[in-house]
């Protein structure tokens, strides 16, 4: 048996890392490739992973239970407060009232079109309450989205992973002891929660205690270290588990998420590896799951299984999703994007095979195919068009923003964060200064707590992905910095500095960066209200309910038109200010030609002088 496994399992990862390069490379979620590699290589193509093959449904039970573990550990450890704060309410409200119309939502329409037990309905409906960090991470790390929404979601997949799996072991424990009374029922949750964070609770504070107070080991310090927080994982669960049966859920859900937020030594080395680790167990996880997918247990379902699939993709999600996240800073494009995006992963996977071989060894066969039936259902599908077309929906709703990085959360950092955040633009604040850290993020801004001038803090709050970096700071030696740093290591299109002394200005534009003196554009202000008030005061509300724009034009139906043949399809609200060609800006006559590469300044309305954006530089 030893003898077949050994390659069977080094195929399956193969497969795994395989999976993982070619998503890569494609820009598609991971798990998309994961599912079909197992398909293919399982009992329904090739015949090459079987139950048996893998040594039986026990040796499964066993492997799949100590993946899960690490798996939800590694979520848990990212589940970090700062994250938490960028969408605290609707990442509560998600994770409560978005989890309790999921499992009800679930519930009914298994119970309604597949005609199932009550107990199993909510079985299959506490299970699809996960969407998971496996499936949500990949797909913000090809739609990047705004810092709040990808914080949302990243929060909510980690909590429902763990919500998920502690209610359908209670659950469970009702199908396969249908006598139990509520107070059992309540007090099985509650014995088994209890344990696992207590024991979770001990373990993350005598890993700490060794990270932090022992010598582990001069030389290899870090290697040490990430291997205690993995044992450390493993023992949580293992000793969880054996003191109170799928305790040990809770166990490393509850380790991972104390010793992530403990400031631990070797922090990114620790997550490095957990990473790794977890893309190795996930990729054969989830290969060989997929491997043991019975098609003759999906046609079963028949059209009641997609409408179940319907009902939770289509109504379920979005009235979670649009409930959840009412009355914070979201678009209704954003909401609709968060809608469409809930794909379910491992972890409604993994425990339902395991409940499955459970329910099977009990002689509930038709509960186990129904089980592993509908889960998979859900999960294959909306792996396939939520996760494949993930990136489509985000462009196609247009909530893929540019980045801005403001280095400097101070007044002037924050107003000019407020302006753009109006103008549907994803800023990331970066300030040192803890209290100011907390200030902004208490008005609603997303902030990266670091150093501005040092690259790999720039790099942390997403430098290497934003169109312009503006250093704000009342310092004008770290403005001077980060905007070299900015143009040295990053590639972003835009970079500005502030100069609070007016004698830098020179030297700081004599080095090539493009700067703004605050006591000159302090006295343009009052001039313009001396001079100019109706402009000063019109000016005031740009981003509220005018706005200026300047755009690049590419479009072929505008390129060789006149002022006057542009202004007169031009939309209602909207003028133009502007024309800039080869570093020259001048207000245009009526028979001024327009040329690819002209630079169009629109004044007007805010919604004109979007749709004016559009249309003269259309998106790909």
């Amino acid at each position: 048996m030893s003898s077949e496994l050994i390659p069977l399992v080094a195929t399956i990862i193969a497969l795994g890392v395989a999976a993982q390069v070619l998503a890569d490379r494609l820009q598609v979620p991971s798990v998309l490739f994961f599912v079909v590699a197992g398909i293919v290589v399982g009992p329904e193509v090739l015949g090459v992973v079987t139950l048996d093959a893998l040594g039986g449904a026990e040796t499964l039970s066993g492997i799949v239970g100590l993946s899960v573990a690490i798996i939800v550990f590694e979520g848990a450890f990212h589940l970090k407060l700062s994250k938490l704060r960028e969408a605290p309410g609707a990442a509560v409200r998600l994770t409560t009232i978005g989890a309790a119309i999921s499992l009800l939502g679930t519930a009914l329409a298994v119970r309604l079109f597949l005609d199932a037990r009550w107990d199993m309905a909510f079985l299959v409906g506490s299970l699809l309450v996960a969407t998971g960090p496996t499936v949500i991470t990949p797909i913000l790390d090809i739609v990047p989205v705004r810092n709040r929404v990808g914080a949302a979601l990243e929060t909510e997949g980690v909590v429902n992973d763990v919500t998920a799996a502690i209610l359908a072991v209670v659950v469970f424990r009702v199908v396969n002891n249908p006598g139990f009374t509520t107070a059992q029922v309540v007090e099985d949750f509650t014995v088994r929660l209890g344990v696992g964070v207590l024991f979770g609770l001990l373990v993350a504070a005598a890993v700490w205690y060794l990270l932090d107070h022992v010598d582990l080991s001069r030389g290899n310090a870090p290697q040490n270290a990430r291997l205690v927080v993995l044992a450390g994982a493993l023992v949580a669960y293992g000793g969880a588990d054996f003191m109170r049966t799928e305790a040990g859920i809770a166990a490393v859900a509850t380790a991972g998420m104390v010793l992530g937020n403990a400031d631990l030594p070797y922090e990114e080395e620790i997550e490095a590896f957990k990473g790794d680790v977890t893309l190795v167990v996930l990729s054969f996880v989830f290969i060989a799951l997929a491997a043991l997918l019975s098609f003759e247990n999906l046609l079963a379902l028949g059209v009641g299984g997609l409408a179940v699939v319907a009902v939770v993709a289509l109504l379920v999600r979005p009235l979670g999703v649009l409930l959840s996240t009412r009355g914070d800073r979201y678009t209704l494009a954003e909401r609709t994007f968060m809608s469409a995006v809930g794909p379910r992963g491992i972890i409604p996977a993994s425990v339902a095979t395991l409940f499955a071989v459970e329910l099977q060894g009990n002689g509930m066969e038709p509960a186990a195919d129904l089980l592993v039936g509908v889960v998979f259902l859900v999960i294959l599908l909306t792996v396939v068009f939520e996760g494949g077309f993930a990136r489509h929906i985000a462009e196609a709703l247009e909530v893929i923003p540019m980045r801005v990085i403001i280095v400097g959360g101070g007044t002037v950092g924050r107003a000019l964060a407020e302006r753009l955040e109006d103008r549907g633009e994803n800023v990331v604040l970066v300030e040192s200064d803890a209290q100011m850290v907390e200030r902004a993020r208490n008005e609603g801004f997303t902030v990266h707590h670091g150093d501005g001038t040092d690259t790999e803090e720039l790099r942390s709050a997403g430098a290497e992905n934003a169109r312009i970096v503006v250093a704000a700071t009342g310092d004008d030696d770290v403005n001077l910095l980060v905007a070299q740093l900015a143009d040295s290591k990053f590639d972003a299109d835009t970079i500005i500095a502030r100069a609070n002394n007016p004698d830098n200005v020179d030297a700081f534009e004599d080095l090539g960066v493009r700067t703004v003196s605050s006591s000159m554009a302090t006295a343009w202000g009052i001039d313009n209200l001396i001079e100019r008030p109706a402009l000063a005061n019109w000016m005031t509300e740009i981003g509220r309910a005018g706005d200026v724009q300047e755009v690049e034009v590419t479009s072929e139906d505008i390129i060789g038109k006149t002022v006057d043949e542009l202004d007169e399809e031009l939309p209602n609200g909207a003028i133009i200010a502007l024309v800039g060609r080869d570093g020259d800006n001048q207000v245009p006559t009526g028979d001024f030609t327009l040329q690819r590469g002209d630079h169009l300044t629109f004044l007007g309305r805010k919604d004109a002088v979007r749709d004016a954006l559009e249309w003269c530089h259309p998106h790909d």
